[in-house]
């Protein structure tokens, strides 16, 4: 079965399938709503039920501070026909359909000792675009689905480029690192997400970026790049210790080639091995150090949801304005075995 979702005031409409998040299935149908950390922490994606029934996938921790008329369109299903109030944020221009289709292991190659450089090869008669930034879904054989940002651009195509870490209990990311071999088949979905660059201003670009989420980041640097968009770009790359900053080498020499790109490499939990005399600490609280005036800047921000959240909430209260940070904030699914 198949729900109607009415939104207020724009009268538009969009369809969701029983226990699809609100927000999952907007996304798809190039409804953007507002939204930050997609679990449920921030509350950005907060909106007014005015008729029908929801549940949630799991409690979120936000909801204590929830109006009693109030969702989250993050965590939030449809049990009957919907009737919200939320505003959209942007328009849907950049935003393509989705599509599955199989696709075949092409390359794997460790880029640290917990990420994985993955490249997949999709059918050569397959006419595909999507933002740079944008993501997919992997879909594996029991129904469920492992999303992971594309780090490559349509020029690569038709290779895509992902960087997967490994997560204890993952048991799609122990394949990834134990058993999955070059010409294994996958089935996977995209273009997904509203991550990508607007081009409707000219302001200066901060990413925020922390360990894997620099996977998207890379593929917006790259686009820039091969569109000539000299914008000026801060791009600080929060990780725990210095053998995570897995592609340092190739951001290092971005910002030695092209005089408007700046990389500042953060870390939380620098080892003595490491010998660092870069920037410690976590990665939002030295933006916040180096920068006193956020809202000079659109920020992008991609990691896990904590980070991401956490830089959402101190950033705004700095004074940057809501409509000058996008995120894309990701979950590391675990599966008991």
């Amino acid at each position: 079965m198949t729900y109607t979702v009415y939104l207020r005031p724009s009268n538009q409409h969009f369809y969701v399938e029983p226990q699809e998040p609100l927000l999952t299935a907007a996304l798809k149908q190039h409804l953007l709503l507002p939204y930050s950390c997609r679990g449920g922490s921030c509350g950005a994606c907060k909106a007014k039920l005015l008729s029908g029934q929801i549940d949630y996938l799991i409690p979120p921790s936000y909801k204590s501070q929830l109006a009693k008329d109030e969702i989250l369109l993050c965590l939030a299903t449809a049990q009957t026909d919907l009737e919200i109030a939320s505003t959209l944020t942007q328009s849907t221009q950049g935003i393509t359909d989705t599509k599955k289709m199989p696709c075949r292991v092409e390359k794997l190659q460790k880029l640290s000792e917990d990420v994985m450089q993955l490249w997949l090869k999709i059918p050569e008669h397959e006419a595909l675009h999507f933002q740079a930034g944008q993501y997919l879904d992997i879909l594996l054989n029991d129904g469920r689905k492992r999303s992971f940002s594309i780090a490559s651009t349509v020029a690569d195509l038709p290779l895509i480029e992902l960087h997967i870490r490994r997560v204890n209990d993952g048991c799609f990311t122990q394949q990834v690192f134990d058993s999955l071999k070059v010409k294994d088949i996958l089935r996977i979905e995209l273009p997904l997400g509203a991550f990508f660059l607007r081009q409707d201003t000219q302001l200066p670009i901060l990413f925020v970026a922390g360990g894997t989420g620099f996977a998207p980041v890379k593929a917006m640097i790259q686009q820039a790049l091969a569109e000539n968009r000299q914008r000026e770009m801060i791009f600080y790359w929060g990780v725990r210790h210095q053998q995570d900053l897995y592609m340092h080498d190739t951001i290092t020499q971005w910002a030695k080639d092209y005089p408007f790109i700046h990389y500042v490499p953060v870390l939380s939990e620098p080892l003595a091995e490491d010998q660092w005399q870069g920037k410690t600490g976590l990665v939002h609280e030295v933006v916040l150090q180096d920068i006193p005036h956020l809202m000079d800047y659109v920020v992008y921000a991609s990691g896990p949801p904590v980070m991401v959240a956490t830089a959402h909430q101190h950033f705004i209260a700095r004074g940057l304005p809501a409509t000058q940070f996008y995120s894309d904030p990701f979950e590391f699914a675990k599966d008991k075995k």
